[in-house]
């Protein structure tokens, strides 16, 4: 995975550019893109300094974990509904989401469901 850049690299190429260097003339200085100086002066202006934000981790987890209540429902009221069962469900409530969201989300929240579709009972009955 790819590091951010330091913040002393940062807080120099930044203060090039305050002390009257144009961001390409910093960015040729310093040995980093026009485009970064850009964006940390962004960040200075935004949150006063140019410290970076966290790389990596969840980001998407939050949208799936906000329909919580009406994904367990879709489970059914014995819980006992494949993953597919439950997207066919969410889908008619004009929920989407991919069979691996659904699978990371029951792990995430230690729910346990069926993992074989039902099949119907056999009817046959006994043979005399």
């Amino acid at each position: 995975m790819s590091k951010a850049l330091s913040v002393d690299l940062r807080t120099r190429a930044v203060a090039a550019v305050r002390s009257g260097a144009t961001h390409r003339e910093a960015a040729e200085r310093f040995g980093v893109s026009a485009a970064s100086v850009s964006r940390w002066r962004a960040l200075e202006r935004e949150q006063g300094d140019v410290m970076p934000k966290p790389l990596g981790g969840d980001r998407k987890s939050a949208r799936i974990d906000t329909h919580k209540a009406a994904i367990v429902e879709a489970l059914g009221p014995e819980a006992d509904r494949t993953i597919e069962e439950v997207r066919q469900a969410l889908k008619e409530r004009g929920l989407a989401f991919s069979f691996g969201s659904l699978q990371r989300f029951f792990k995430r929240h230690a729910i346990t469901r069926k993992k074989r579709p039902r099949t119907p009972p056999n009817r046959t009955g006994p043979t005399s």
